[in-house]
């Protein structure tokens, strides 16, 4: 695009393509200033006589100009120009040629934004990623796998053998037995360990989401939908993904779920573009996923492809000494988060505990020891006052007696049963009689009778 201007910038000539592109006649440009055609940002800057100043400095290459067309089009120019000048050193001619640049700088604005765009996404998912490591890592507990049990160590034999192998591991056992503590022992075993552990819990999404949850959607995707959203599978991509309560995926989204476990890949919701992505799956349920099969609610090839590696874990009735072992660790983890000193877990508590058939496992186990933390007041765990829903081993013992025809208890009987009380409540109290939490205020006796009990019943403190 070229046209010529005099030296006080009026239009002198213009060539057809310059005329074409600006969308007038000839005789409708010839003799305007060329200020005329300039957007009004650059007719602004060019104001107040700094057009003269321009054209009298000669000479100058690929500058930024925007005209307007005349159906009010803005072009984006880039112009350069060569100047003649008169016997004096004036410029009185300066020939101008422009090229039109507007479709490569609004490709690269669009570049740009797209790139920026793609910079916040990925920021965005570094922040969503960090936040579900730290939010695995707190449901975790930062926890750790405790007790010795032969049924816990067949467990962890499993656990040991699998973590090393890609496969897709099936977590059984019932609720609140850790199953998203074993998954965060295969996963920080595993190759994939400095990689995002990303937890899915498949029972607390709502059907209509379950698929933007899965694969993330794009901005428009479906009401409600105003930016773009990654997936849990991107966000576990490198890692491991954990699908909790994995019986609970409706059944018309089991099939997406099989392809990205088959073949790595997806869409997101509203987009047209297959990514993949290289994740372990690890999946956990209560439920079993056989009878779901024969009752139509689970597809079979998707529970062989989840279940390559099943694992069994234990529930807390069949851990035997595992009880009392992590009834210590939530204790002192209680004790540290609340701001208490240490409490004691008595002998006797220890066997409550042990004796306790505990259907709620782990999960009961730690809501009662946190619970009993929060209401004791003095030195002892008050574990009775977090339990009401077992019976203390004094009223286990009388019922035991009482159940014989007619109830009645001898002497020898009620002695024995006092006596064991009575031990018991010191046991509790640390072998402290009086005082607050002591056994006298445990049995609602005065100090100085209980001491006179313990005389006759020859009750010794057991030597350390």
């Amino acid at each position: 695009m070229l046209h010529t201007v005099d030296g006080d910038g009026k239009i002198v000539t213009a060539t057809d393509h310059w005329l074409q592109k600006l969308g007038y006649r000839r005789d409708e440009v010839i003799g305007r200033p060329t200020t005329d055609f300039f957007s009004e940002a650059d007719r602004q800057r060019y104001a107040g006589g700094r057009l003269r100043e321009l054209l009298q400095q000669g000479d100058f290459n690929n500058e930024e100009r925007q005209v307007v067309t005349r159906d009010g089009r803005v072009l984006d120019l880039v112009v350069s120009a060569i100047a003649h000048r008169d016997i004096n050193g004036n410029v009185d001619r300066m020939l101008i040629a422009s090229k039109d640049v507007t479709e490569r700088l609004r490709a690269e604005r669009k570049l740009r934004s797209a790139l920026a765009e793609n910079a916040s996404l990925r920021k965005e998912l570094e922040r969503e990623r960090d936040y579900l490591r730290e939010e695995v890592n707190v449901a975790m507990n930062f926890g750790r796998i405790v007790g010795t049990s032969s049924a816990l160590r067949k467990m962890l034999k499993q656990v040991e053998a699998v973590a090393e192998t890609p496969a897709s591991v099936l977590l059984l056992g019932e609720s609140g037995v850790g199953k998203e503590l074993v998954a965060h022992a295969i996963h920080t075993q595993s190759s994939r360990a400095d990689g995002p552990l990303v937890k899915v819990n498949c029972a607390s999404i709502p059907k209509e989401l379950f698929e933007s949850e899965f694969f993330g959607h794009v901005k428009g995707a479906f009401t409600g939908a105003h930016r773009d959203r990654v997936g849990r599978f991107q966000l576990a991509d490198g890692g491991t993904i954990f699908l909790d309560e994995i019986g609970e995926i409706p059944l018309e989204l089991q099939g997406k779920l099989l392809r990205v476990l088959q073949e790595s890949e997806f869409e997101r919701v509203g987009d047209d573009v297959t990514r993949t992505v290289d994740v372990r799956v690890i999946a956990a349920t209560n439920r079993n996923l056989e009878q779901l099969i024969v009752g139509g609610e689970f597809r079979e090839d998707l529970f062989y492809r989840l279940s390559v590696f099943p694992v069994e874990v234990p529930p807390l009735r069949e851990r035997g000494e595992d009880v009392v072992q992590l009834a210590q660790h939530f204790l002192e983890r209680a004790c540290q988060d609340f701001g208490r000193p240490i409490l004691t877990l008595t002998r006797t508590q220890a066997d409550k505990l042990r004796d306790y058939d505990w259907p709620g496992n782990i999960r009961e186990l730690k809501n009662v020891i946190e619970r009993a933390v929060i209401l004791s007041s003095g030195n002892v765990l008050r574990l009775d006052l977090s339990m009401p829903n077992i019976a203390s081993a004094e009223v286990r013992d009388a019922q035991a007696v009482s159940s014989r025809p007619g109830g009645i208890l001898t002497e020898k009987e009620m002695r024995d049963f006092q006596k064991k009380n009575t031990v018991m409540a010191l046991e509790e109290s640390q072998w402290r009689v009086s005082g607050p939490n002591g056994a006298a205020e445990l049995l609602g006796v005065k100090p100085t009778t209980l001491a006179d009990r313990i005389r006759a019943f020859g009750i010794r403190k057991p030597a350390k």
